[in-house]
């Protein structure tokens, strides 16, 4: 994926047009030719184009909600953060093992939320409630809020917020490389800034409408030389012929791109690939081709906090996995520090 995201279709909730935010973006598609709706509600989204399930979800895909955050009430975000921060929800790639297929559900458009002020003062609340300690914020849990940020500026105007802010702190992660306009941000170190990055097999073969490896790398190159902390979370680890061999470059590659003095303080995270049974259901229906391998048989079934099992690799198979990558991360970043595998 070369070209930064662009909707096919806009819709605008209704107070949406009350805030700054909602003013500038209608003004943007307006200008840009883009057919804009009115809905009363993103849950009104209905009558998308399409003749069939498959059509009209590729469209829902390419489809933005404009909206405004009612819920400020922030969810929890473990292991990565205390609190996950609500900018956008739902993601124009295509990944196909990704878990917002079932969260999503039927409504996988994208949300992006005008009421910035209100988000961020919410969360300054929540650090004023656990200071002295350090509150973390995911800006990446229900969304790849990089994808659409050239359109928003939401993103950039949270790292600026957060690089004033003395007991808050900012996280998120993207499979894109449109960082650009996120460079001459005053950070202030305050925000981590990763790269979901994994073997070139699977970003080919499962990972559509995201941007290559090499591009993520070079984007990471960048992010690093703009002074900004650095983070990858390798995931989903699949295992496949030579994943050795493709998880070893990988490493190589990133080695090769990033600058000495980015190497003191940089993040991995290791998520190797599970399933649920509704999720594959919803995969095996969204993408009928998929060569993702989701035979429970081959798997081990762990137990989730609420209530729905995953499907992992098994343990002889979790080891191996762990032996490779650890040995890797040691090999090519002997500093870098890893939050957790899971």
């Amino acid at each position: 994926m070369n070209n930064p995201f662009i909707p096919r279709l806009v819709y605008f909730e209704p107070k949406a047009l009350d805030y700054p935010l909602g003013e500038q973006l209608y003004k943007k598609f307006k200008k840009m030719g883009i057919e804009i709706r009115y809905t009363t509600s993103h849950n009104q989204v209905r009558n998308l184009p399409g003749e069939n399930d498959f059509q009209k979800y590729r469209v829902a895909k390419s489809t933005l909600v404009v909206g405004i955050r009612k819920t400020l009430k922030f969810d929890t975000s473990k292991p990565s953060a205390e609190y996950a921060i609500p900018f956008a929800t739902g993601c124009m790639g295509h990944c196909h093992y990704c878990y917002l297929q079932t969260t999503m559900g039927s409504k996988p458009y994208i949300r992006t939320y005008v009421n910035v002020d209100e988000i961020l003062d919410t969360a300054d609340k929540y650090i004023a409630e656990r200071a002295p300690e350090i509150t973390r914020f995911e800006a990446a849990c229900t969304s790849d809020i990089v994808g659409i940020d050239h359109l928003t500026h939401t993103l950039k105007r949270a790292i600026e917020h957060f690089g004033q802010s003395e007991y808050g702190k900012l996280r998120f992660v993207t499979k894109f490389h449109h960082v650009d306009h996120l460079l001459d941000a005053n950070h202030n170190g305050k925000t981590r800034f990763r790269f979901s990055i994994n073997a070139d097999y699977i970003i080919k073969n499962f990972e559509p409408g995201t941007s290559s490896l090499d591009q993520r790398i070079e984007a990471a190159g960048k992010v690093a030389r703009a002074g900004y902390p650095l983070g990858f979370i390798v995931a989903p680890i699949y295992l496949h012929d030579g994943w050795q061999k493709g998880y070893f470059q990988m490493f190589e590659h990133l080695d090769a791109e990033l600058p000495l003095d980015a190497r003191d303080d940089i993040t991995f995270e290791f998520i190797q690939h599970r399933f649920t049974k509704p999720a594959k259901r919803v995969i095996e229906k969204n993408y009928p081709m998929t060569k993702l391998e989701l035979d429970e048989e081959k798997r081990r079934y762990k137990w989730g906090k609420y209530g729905i099992g995953k499907y992992i690799y098994q343990k002889e198979q979790e080891e191996d996995i762990k032996s490779h990558l650890y040995s890797y991360m040691e090999k090519f970043f002997p500093n870098a520090k890893l939050e957790y595998f899971t």
